[in-house]
């Protein structure tokens, strides 16, 4: 098994986002067999069709990760029952222009965490239905709609709760097959 370059895209912004927090978790979790690095997204400049053909340095370089990319794993809040607006944009630069959609055949996961009981889960339905869309085979199972609690995950990605660090190994070791299933 080769080793695989996987893009993390972490859906906030936020400088202190519990979503962060848990995609190092993830990175720190994953098989050996998967190289992730989290792509910076809160530099965008909002998508405008007029400007999509344009040389933005952010949208090039996002473009150009994603292309690179064995695998995509989005680590995404839910904004009012839906994906963040920078993560739907970072989706737009990359899918565009017309005919020349990055993201198209990259397996994705998917992983949230919120303080709420029900995590993410209706912001990952949303980026379910945009990514089949986009062409994206996505792991199904396991879902991960963790709700985030103070000492859960620290900055550096460790996690306090054995029983989530085993949960969570168990999510990156299935991507990773997924990956290597779905991967040119």
């Amino acid at each position: 098994m080769s080793t695989r370059t996987i893009g993390v895209v972490v859906g906030s912004t936020r400088k202190e986002s519990i979503n962060r927090k848990l995609a190092r978790a993830l990175i720190r979790l994953a098989p050996g067999s998967l190289r992730c690095e989290i792509v910076r997204i809160d530099d965008l400049p909002v998508f405008n069709q007029d400007r999509e053909k344009d040389a933005i340095e952010a949208a090039v370089r996002l473009r150009r990760q994603v292309a690179e990319a064995d695998g995509i794993l989005f680590v995404t809040p839910e904004h009012n029952r839906s994906i963040p607006t920078a993560l739907k944009n970072a989706l737009d630069w990359v899918s565009r222009p017309y005919g020349e959609n990055k993201w198209a055949g990259k397996p994705a996961g998917i992983a949230g965490t919120s303080p709420g009981a029900v995590g993410t889960a209706v912001a990952q339905q949303h980026l379910r239905g945009m990514l089949g869309y986009l062409d994206m085979p996505t792991l199904g199972q396991p879902e991960v709609f963790l709700q985030f609690k103070d000492g859960l995950i620290d900055d550096d990605g460790e996690i306090s709760e054995e029983s989530t660090r085993k949960f969570l190994k168990g999510f990156m070791d299935r991507y990773a097959a997924w990956v290597e299933e779905h991967a040119g």
